[in-house]
Order: C-alpha cells, then structure tokens, then sequence
C-alpha cells in the first residue's frame, strides 16, 4: 500500500514531526507490520520495529517502534494516528 501526502491530514503530520515518524516509515508498518490489539472495532493497527541507532531529544537509541492506526474506506487508507517508541529489545513481529 502506497502512501501518498495527502493521506497525512495536518495534524497528523504535526504529531508526526513531534514523534520523529516519516510518510516512509508509515508505509512499511502498513506493508509490513505485524497486528496490534489495542484497537478499537473497525480500527486495524499496525507496529514495526527498524533500527535506529541514533540520538532522539538527546538520548542514543538502538531502536525506534513505529505504530500506525488506520481505517479502509472503499480501498482507501484514512490514517488516524501514529506513535512512536525508542529503546531497544523491542518485540517484534508480534511475539
């Protein structure tokens, strides 16, 4: 699934900015994360863990954990939110 700029509504790209989380990093989570369980009926999450390696607000981090919230209305994406973890030894593909 493809995402395109006008999918990222404007305050969803202000808490992106505010989270560190890119349109790129969204779609990978979309395409290739694994299932969250704390959604609401009629909400599909997502979480994907890529490495880091890299100063966040003054602190080094190994990993960033990216989880997107989203609905599909008639083959279409409608983002709600994102969010976004740094450490490391996160769990990953949903284990």
């Amino acid at each position: 699934m493809k995402i395109k700029d006008s999918d990222i509504h404007h305050h969803l790209n202000v808490r992106m900015l505010q989270r560190g989380i890119s349109k790129e990093e969204i779609e990978i989570t979309i395409n290739k994360g694994w299932s969250v369980e704390d959604v609401k009926e009629g909400t599909i999450g997502k979480t994907f863990v890529f490495p880091y390696n890299n100063y966040w607000e003054g602190k080094y981090y190994k990993e960033k954990e990216v989880t997107a919230y989203y609905k599909m209305k008639e083959e279409k994406i409608i983002l709600l939110t994102t969010k976004a973890r740094y450490g490391k030894s996160f769990k990953k593909g949903g284990h």
